[in-house]
């Protein structure tokens, strides 16, 4: 496949093939709205696609499909744009915005989720709820729950229901050859297996159906201690998830709030070591468990008892697209000399332009494989490190991108590789699986789209 730029006549026959099939749903690089079309949840990344399409049906993306192999592009599907930054260039590439197909249908007998590919997390949790059931959502209630799932992930839940990958029971699916299949266990069960986990690489998913789980209330919160305690506090927090049960999901936090009118006043501008959690269970026995850690003398706690919807609220994610740069590392332990080395690199008295820095606790159901599970059937390293800082400006997104090298070379010693929704720069797909897992993603992907047609976040590459 041609990896120069398109002339202005290639441009202009696909769009006029494009736009035969989906009229005014295509736009392209001259057009009104070309900029708000082809952006990125994270405003830093400049995706330059040949052309943007939106979908309202499964038969569209067929036709995108069919009319970008023609044209000799690639297809880019994109739910709510997150985790963009890594993808490679879009130039030779249609990006398919599903933001619009976003249906959720919720069957409580079944205790399951239909939902088309363009649907976030807000979209599931309230109906899901409404039966005293929740999905594995994520963080941030805005996010795609098609790329969340597909690429893995590690829910408020994780320690308890395991990865949102293997939450999945069937997947609608586009191929690079223009064929609509549902894979499931009964059917395409190698395809199904390669999108549990194993990313967007191999075709266009239209719909999945997602197993629901009975949950009508959590006790869930923060708690704040000043940064300067950042060593006890983490110290303290990782020595209490050795003992915690499964049904308590956590993680420790260096967090530097900026001074922004939409923040508290008690928090605006200044810097936390903080620890999130949610329980599975009532607030006494909640309590109980989190006793330890009160014994610490939190400046704030904010735990109480929600419902599944009031989790998007815990990790105080920002609300609408913001600039930024991040990645993440899978940690082999968080010992106290991890610890320290973490708070040397960007933790108080660092001035570090990182935002915030997570180590979040997984095992439990999360590192247990099961033979039914899809590519990513556990995750084998405790926890897992996410830091991200703003970018506003290129002299910011530098001084992030450096600071989370240091980190990074800091941590080194317990790396344990890379989680895909946790990378958040370009790395080698071959660090997320083990060897055999690799190699059998890459025969899937030979076998479902060997002219590298569909073009994922992190791509999983076809045997040539």
């Amino acid at each position: 496949m041609s990896t120069q730029a398109l002339t202005a006549e290639e441009l202009g026959t696909c769009l006029s093939q494009l736009r035969s099939r989906l009229g005014d749903r295509v736009i392209g690089p001259q057009d009104p709205g070309w900029n708000e079309a082809r952006g990125a949840w994270n405003l830093a990344v400049d995706q330059r696609p040949a052309a943007v399409a939106i979908p309202e049906s499964a038969q569209d993306v067929v036709a995108v499909v069919e009319v970008a192999r023609e044209r000799g592009l690639r297809v880019a599907p994109q739910g709510s744009g997150h985790s963009a930054a890594p993808r490679g260039s879009l130039e030779r590439s249609v990006l398919v915005d599903m933001s619009g197909m976003n249906a959720v249908e919720i069957d409580p007998d079944r205790g399951r989720a239909r939902l088309q590919a363009g649907a976030q997390w807000q979209h599931v949790t309230g109906p899901a709820a409404e039966h005293g059931l929740a999905g594995l959502s994520g963080s941030a209630p805005d996010v795609c729950v098609t790329g969340y799932a597909l690429g893995g992930d590690a829910s408020w839940m994780v320690r308890r229901y395991g990865l949102a990958a293997n939450s999945i029971r069937a997947a609608e699916v586009v191929t690079a050859d223009g064929r609509r299949l549902r894979a499931d266990s009964g059917s395409e069960p190698d395809l199904f297996w390669a999108l549990r986990g194993g990313g967007g690489s191999f075709g266009v998913v239209t719909a999945l159906e997602l197993q629901l789980f009975p949950v009508r209330e959590l006790y869930a919160g923060v708690l704040f201690w000043p940064q300067e305690r950042a060593a006890e506090v983490l110290e303290a927090w990782h020595g209490w998830t050795a003992g915690v049960p499964e049904e308590m999901s956590s993680l420790g936090r260096l967090l530097n709030l900026p001074p922004l009118e939409q923040i508290p006043e008690p928090l605006r501008g200044r810097s936390f070591v903080v620890v999130e959690a949610a329980w599975l269970g009532d607030e006494a026995s909640g309590s109980e468990q989190l006793a330890a850690l009160r014994a610490l003398g939190p400046e704030l706690d904010t735990f109480g008892t929600i419902a599944p919807p009031g989790l998007a609220a815990l990790h105080m994610d920002p609300p609408e697209p913001v600039p930024g740069a991040g990645d993440g590392i899978l940690l082999g332990d968080f010992s106290a000399a991890a610890i320290s080395a973490m708070v040397d690199a960007a933790g108080p008295g660092t001035d570090s332009p990182l935002l915030s820095i997570e180590v979040r606790h997984l095992g439990g159901a999360a590192g247990r494989a099961d033979p039914e599970h899809g590519a990513l059937a556990a995750i084998e390293a405790p926890y897992t490190l996410f830091a991200v800082g703003m970018a506003a400006v290129p002299e910011m997104k530098q001084a992030v991108l450096q600071r989370l090298d240091q980190v990074q070379a800091a941590l080194a010693p317990w790396d344990a590789g890379r989680l895909m929704n946790f990378t958040e720069r370009p790395a080698h797909t071959g660090r997320m699986f083990d060897d055999e897992v690799y190699r059998r993603l890459r025969e899937i992907k030979s076998r479902y789209d060997p002219d590298n047609i569909i073009q994922a976040n992190h791509e999983i590459s076809p045997i040539e």
